[in-house]
């Protein structure tokens, strides 16, 4: 007979809240088992988007077994199991030689499925700023969820659900940055989706490489421009004549200019006309 590697014959499959109070109040009633590694397939939907570094995780496996349940679905057409959480610890027991892990198969469809899935990963503490706002939003989208649903169900705060999901603000090739220079600080990255505009945003980027930004500093920016209030806009005056001919244009630095002095600045505009003379005529601006 061969030996039953996976779950150590002392210990039970611990059923901590994260793990079953959270992920198996969904459905119906979930089945404790031990499953051949042969029979299980990885989740193609998987939100997680990369493993990460699995050395340790598979030492441990192999030292003491897997210590929490993967959680798996039947898909009977296939005579398999797929994941719905645990593909990390799926891997590692693979790499430590593992015959069978303990799994706890749901009753689910292809929804639930991704539903457990997302927020199984949402409750881990690994994950990058940018992996949670997608996954967040994924919740929002494909479920139709509101902040406040998906703060219930991952038991967070709903003003964390909607800062992290600002996050997405931040252009795809600047979050792209920002993972391959290693900003990865929630805080710091709040205050670059806050700035008003993508240059903004990637000068703020730029001096956080440099050294030259602290979280602190950020706020106290985003403080005295809050206070300071937006830059005045510059007056414009424009003039078309009934045939169109031409359009006159003038701009001028402040804000707020009188009838008398557009007047004024049009005489001088004329007078300087004048007093170039007819030969050397009009250059085009």
């Amino acid at each position: 007979m061969s030996k039953r590697i996976g779950l150590p014959v002392t210990l039970k499959m611990r059923h901590d809240a994260h793990y079953v109070e959270s992920l198996t109040s969904y459905s119906s009633a979930s089945i404790g088992r031990m499953i051949p590694l042969e029979k299980l397939r990885p989740n193609p939907e998987q939100p997680r988007k990369a493993l990460g570094d699995l050395r340790d995780l598979t030492d441990s496996v192999r030292e003491k077994g897997v210590l929490e349940p993967l959680l798996v679905r039947f898909v009977a057409r296939e005579d398999c199991y797929y994941l719905i959480s645990g593909e990390r610890r799926y891997y590692a027991a693979r790499a430590a030689g593992l015959h069978e892990v303990p799994c706890i198969e749901k009753r689910v469809d292809d929804a639930e499925t991704l539903e457990i899935g997302l927020i199984e990963n949402l409750q881990r503490k690994d994950l990058t700023p940018f992996e949670e706002a997608d996954g967040l939003y994924r919740l929002a989208t494909q479920f139709d969820y509101t902040h406040e649903d998906i703060a219930r169900k991952i038991a967070k705060a709903r003003s964390s659900v909607t800062e992290t999901l600002s996050l997405r603000n931040i252009p795809e090739n600047l979050r792209k940055k920002c993972v391959e220079k290693g900003i990865l600080s929630r805080s710091l990255l709040l205050q670059v989706a806050r700035q008003p505009n993508e240059k903004k945003m990637a000068e703020m980027v730029s001096r956080i490489l440099r050294g030259g930004l602290t979280r602190d500093a950020a706020r106290q920016e985003r403080r005295e421009e809050k206070q300071s209030g937006p830059r005045p806009q510059p007056f414009i005056f424009s003039f078309k004549p009934e045939n169109e001919s031409f359009n006159l244009r003038i701009q001028f630095r402040k804000s707020s200019v009188s009838r008398h002095e557009l007047i004024q600045t049009l005489r001088s505009i004329l007078a300087e006309l004048e007093q170039a003379g007819e030969d050397q005529g009009v250059s085009a601006a």
